[in-house]
């Protein structure tokens, strides 16, 4: 399953240019709105948290969405609770990739959004983006429709928002 799972991830590197071309763009307008007509200037590390998470949203959609042929599985919906796990060691590394998905996910979402550092929230947040991303796959046939990914992606999201309190809450009270 490992072997999968590396290979998946190392696959998913040739996405970071479109990171990099949504991310780079947002810090410079952030740059530009920051310090511009009188208003407190920010450095450019303050600016970071959102580049990056302006990036990992580009790569999200080009993994979920962009990156699949438009009609490669019209219609198709799997509402069986965890039908992913167990079939074989593709599937199960499929579960743990959706989960390792969206850890960024909560991470930075927390990190940008002062909103988003309740637990709730993030994790809400999650599910809903979750559930666009799988509809959006189910009416473009872009993606399989599938219950599972909706909880492994909130189980990602839920992991992230833990990821960041142990490294940044304590110290943003």
């Amino acid at each position: 399953m490992l072997k999968y799972i590396y290979g998946d991830l190392i696959s998913v590197l040739k996405y970071l240019p479109y990171g990099l071309a949504l991310g780079i763009p947002i810090a410079l307008i952030l740059l530009c709105l920051m310090t511009r007509g009188g208003r407190q200037k920010r450095s450019v590390i303050s600016m970071l948290p959102a580049a990056v998470c302006a990036g990992y949203f580009g790569i999200l959609l080009v993994i979920t969405f962009f990156s699949r042929e438009v009609g490669s599985s019209a219609g198709t919906a799997d509402l069986e609770l965890f039908s992913t796990w167990g079939i074989n060691t593709r599937n199960n590394a499929y579960v743990v990739e959706n989960v390792l998905l969206f850890v960024p996910y909560g991470f930075l979402l927390s990190w940008v959004f002062e909103w988003a550092r309740g637990f709730w929230k993030c994790m809400w947040s999650g599910a809903v983006t979750s559930v666009a991303v799988e509809c959006l796959q189910l009416v473009t046939g872009r993606g399989f429709f599938q219950i599972d990914d909706i909880l492994t992606n909130i189980l990602g999201t839920v992991i992230g928002y833990l990821i960041f309190w142990a490294c940044l809450g304590g110290r943003r009270r």
